[in-house]
């Protein structure tokens, strides 16, 4: 059986996402398309694919089974909404919502629903290098994890559309939201610093520094750099208790030459995480098939998205920002009720 799926947001990540369905995986077909740029949408439609004039429309058509959001994210909580009423399946890239109060509605809806439909795109819970780590931390033999430092670093980030706000309400959502799922674990406060600017970003706030408390007691900091110029370069090393594990460099094949030793670094985020991207909808498809929805839930872009808040007030007010949890409804594990001490 074919799934048949529409997509909302011809931008770049839409694209990106409609050249994956389209030439890359099996098991999908993508019946429709829409954007709120009318003519980029018709350009970026597949063969045979309608053109639908608003994100409602194609939602509701019976030809759509599920959805992949990737429209701006003040248009989310509309969107996945109606998905949820239409009891369809659905994709949405990150960030989840953009205010606690919406993250709030999209989960008391798909809690009413009684099924999760919803898969946030946090990617980097598909990666290979990622799921490895996870692995040797979970079998306890390292004993229990103590830091976790992630750095997020970008070549350079588009002028004039990237905001100081950015690396706290955008960038940082995959850090934390990593964090959560590498310690399993959840963020109760937010400190953030920011260094000596970077003289690359001009008067954008770059780089910054942020610290993530968690429950247990963990600390993570966060490095993000996005004018850094020499490539875009992920790491992330876990210290616990009996060792230390760490991800690897990526691309993982040495060069030597006389110019030395050395390994390549990726250009950007579709480089680096190809695979991650290809193997989330790769699960995607596979629930939403059935009806359902895997991998990173509701919640964990709930979560998320009040660390980004959290880091925003954070940066203003330069002191630990709490984070006050809800109780974690049963649909998406284990109940649990976090609050900041």
């Amino acid at each position: 059986m074919t799934l048949q799926v529409g997509v909302i947001g011809t931008g770049m990540i839409g694209q990106d996402h409609t050249r994956r369905l389209t030439k890359v995986l099996s098991g999908v077909e993508i019946v429709g398309v829409t954007d709120i740029d009318h003519a980029r949408a018709a350009a970026a439609a597949p063969e045979g694919a309608e053109v639908f004039t608003t994100p409602s429309a194609l939602i509701s058509s019976e030809k759509v089974q599920a959805v992949v959001i990737c429209s701006w994210g003040p248009a989310h909580e509309e969107q996945l909404l109606a998905a949820i009423a239409a009891g369809k399946p659905v994709f949405c890239e990150k960030p989840l919502v953009t205010s606690e109060a919406a993250a709030l509605r999209v989960m008391e809806a798909e809690v009413a629903f009684g099924r999760r439909l919803v898969q946030v795109g946090f990617m980097r819970r598909f990666d290979a290098d990622y799921r490895r780590l996870k692995a040797v931390i979970d079998t306890g033999k390292l004993g229990a994890p103590l830091m976790f430092h992630s750095v997020h670093r970008n070549a350079s980030v588009p002028e004039g559309l990237y905001t100081s706000e950015m690396p706290l309400n955008d960038t940082l959502v995959h850090d934390a939201d990593i964090s959560r799922w590498l310690l399993s674990d959840e963020v109760t406060g937010v400190e953030v610093r920011v260094p000596r600017r970077s003289s690359r970003g001009g008067e954008l706030r770059d780089p910054v520094f942020v610290l993530l408390h968690m429950a247990s007691g963990a600390l993570v900091d966060v490095e993000i750099s996005v004018n850094i110029s020499y490539g875009y370069d992920i790491r992330g090393e876990v210290s616990c208790e009996a060792g230390v594990a760490a991800l690897p460099n990526r691309p993982a094949t040495v060069i030597s030459d006389s110019n030395g030793i050395r390994q390549a670094i990726p250009e950007d985020w579709r480089e680096r995480f190809v695979e991650a991207y290809d193997q989330e909808f790769r699960e995607w498809i596979a629930a939403a098939s059935r009806g359902s929805a895997t991998g990173p839930s509701t919640w964990d872009g709930y979560a998320a998205t009040l660390v980004a808040d959290a880091a925003l007030r954070a940066a203003t007010s330069g002191d630990l920002e709490p984070i006050s949890l809800v109780a974690k409804p049963d649909l998406y594990g284990s109940r649990t009720a976090l609050a900041a001490e």
